[in-house]
């Protein structure tokens, strides 16, 4: 297992349009899914896109059978791989609240979101995902399959008021949070 850089804002590759998945079940996909698994691990992180480690495939991954310590007050969300992933609102509700990103270390903001969402997609052998989530499981999925696109949180942020470095905003979690 190889744990990767984690490309930083202003990386040209983050902003590319991920490609499918055309083949499930590979040796290929099988060692990307535990590089990606080491190298969010190695970090912390909540979740981790291909793109994040300047691979343009429609793979994300999230959740943790642990706490984060990055979100030490959030739900556990189950750990999966979700490829070639497609999001639905459930409803119109939106919520706003604290985003990080590894790819955008030492700062957070505050991003809207759907409060609800259904996703589809496929786990690594093929088979078929299809979950109705809400609330940080919900924020997560949305997080990472945006890095699919090409966006990065700050650029769904829509008051720049609260939108700053960690270490300021809050300073209890110590500024090698979001490292």
């Amino acid at each position: 297992m190889t744990i990767h850089t984690i490309l930083k804002m202003g990386d040209p590759r983050l902003l590319r349009i991920a490609q499918p998945v055309l083949e499930f079940d590979t040796d290929a996909l099988h060692l990307l899914v535990r590089d990606m698994f080491e190298t969010m691990r190695s970090v912390n992180g909540a979740g981790l896109a291909a793109p994040q480690i300047g691979v343009d495939l429609q793979v994300v991954i999230f959740g943790s059978a642990n706490p984060n310590p990055r979100y030490p007050d959030r739900p556990l969300v189950p750990p999966t791989v979700l490829v070639n992933p497609v999001i639905d609102p459930v409803g119109d509700a939106e919520d706003e609240d604290w985003e990080g990103c590894l790819s955008v270390p030492g700062l957070r903001g505050k991003v809207p979101r759907w409060s609800r969402i259904r996703y589809s997609g496929f786990d690594p052998y093929g088979d078929p995902i299809n979950r109705t989530v809400e609330g940080f499981h919900a924020r997560v999925v949305q997080h990472e399959c945006d890095h699919l696109v090409g966006k990065l949180y700050p650029m769904r942020v829509r008051d720049f008021a609260q939108f700053g470095y960690t270490e300021v905003l809050f300073p209890e979690m110590g500024a090698e949070q979001d490292e």
